[in-house]
């Protein structure tokens, strides 16, 4: 392995990093038909921000001038912590600390590192950031293959992880892409979803998604039609990949950012009910939680108590 590509895979590792793969930045000509049928049929909802940065979506180019490579780091999230009976179903992925931060100073970081080992290089991270598709990314690295679900799923440890990119114009060595699809004829999470928005061919309504109804959706009303259809979930929902055979290779993370807040596990829907704006500000200051606001968890908790 060249040098260069060995020092950032390793310091990817140190810096706790599950996965790093690396392929060739390009136009993603593909993605770019795929994503506006996407758009035009609506299926992101109200999430207005799906349709900016169109073109910088498909061109790396466009977002680091003379982009030569796409790191693809993939950060595990899965604890084996579950919540109390009675609680109101939180998504995994919230447990902890916002993960934005968390990886963003994992990606400033790296990119200091890697300056200071190899020279002057130009590089931006993203995380769960708009212009960037990071799945695409991941699997043409090499990293795993997206599933019916829309998640990209490793083969050795499954689908529980943030995915972040780091777009350089430093010259790499590239992984190979993963080619197969090890979904097969399985429909697990075709089957499960409470509300049916996979749709065939890996394509997720997100205006069905109850993550999108419980996080994304600003308007005080969740549709009715969606009325006992949130199977008790009030932030996110983890359906889809629980149910994922695949996910039964799944580890607990060691990243104690990710430690999950007492209260997530804990509390119970009347105590939620219960809690004030304030105590809701300072508990979950650092927690992904604060993206629906204090009113957005007492419209979800009133949505799914049947009020």
């Amino acid at each position: 392995m060249h040098k260069h590509t060995y020092f950032v895979k390793k310091t990817a590792a140190r810096l706790g990093f599950s996965y790093c793969g690396i392929t060739r930045a390009h136009k993603l000509e593909e993605d770019a038909a795929r994503l506006e049928k996407w758009l035009q049929k609506g299926m992101h909802g109200s999430m207005q921000y799906m349709e900016n940065y169109f073109d910088l979506r498909i061109d790396p180019a466009k977002l680091v001038p003379g982009a030569r490579s796409v790191i693809t780091l993939l950060l595990n999230y899965y604890t084996s912590q579950i919540q109390q009976p009675d609680t109101p179903g939180i998504s995994k992925y919230a447990y902890g600390q916002d993960y934005h931060e968390v990886i963003r100073e994992k990606l400033n970081q790296l990119i200091i590192m890697i300056q200071e080992e190899i020279g002057e290089i130009h590089g931006r991270g993203f995380v769960d950031s708009a212009p960037v598709l990071e799945r695409t990314w991941a699997q043409k690295s090499g990293l795993g293959w997206i599933g019916k679900n829309g998640n990209l799923i490793t083969k050795q440890s499954g689908s529980f992880y943030f995915i972040a990119t780091l777009i350089t114009d430093l010259e790499l060595e590239y992984d190979d892409p993963f080619v197969k699809d090890y979904c097969g004829t399985c429909t697990k999470c075709i089957d499960a979803c409470p509300t049916e928005a996979i749709l065939p061919d890996k394509v997720i309504d997100g205006s069905k998604c109850i993550s999108y109804f419980t996080i994304e959706l600003k308007e005080m009303i969740i549709p009715g039609e969606m009325k006992g259809r949130f199977d008790n979930w009030m932030f996110g929902c983890d359906t889809c990949q629980d149910v994922c055979p695949w996910n039964r290779f799944s580890k607990p993370h060691s990243e104690t950012s990710f430690s999950p807040i007492p209260e997530i596990l804990n509390l119970t829907t009347k105590e939620w009910e219960m809690m004030t704006e304030e105590s809701f500000k300072t508990i979950f200051r650092h927690s992904p939680l604060r993206r629906t606001k204090w009113k957005g968890i007492q419209r979800n908790l009133k949505f799914i108590s049947g009020g």
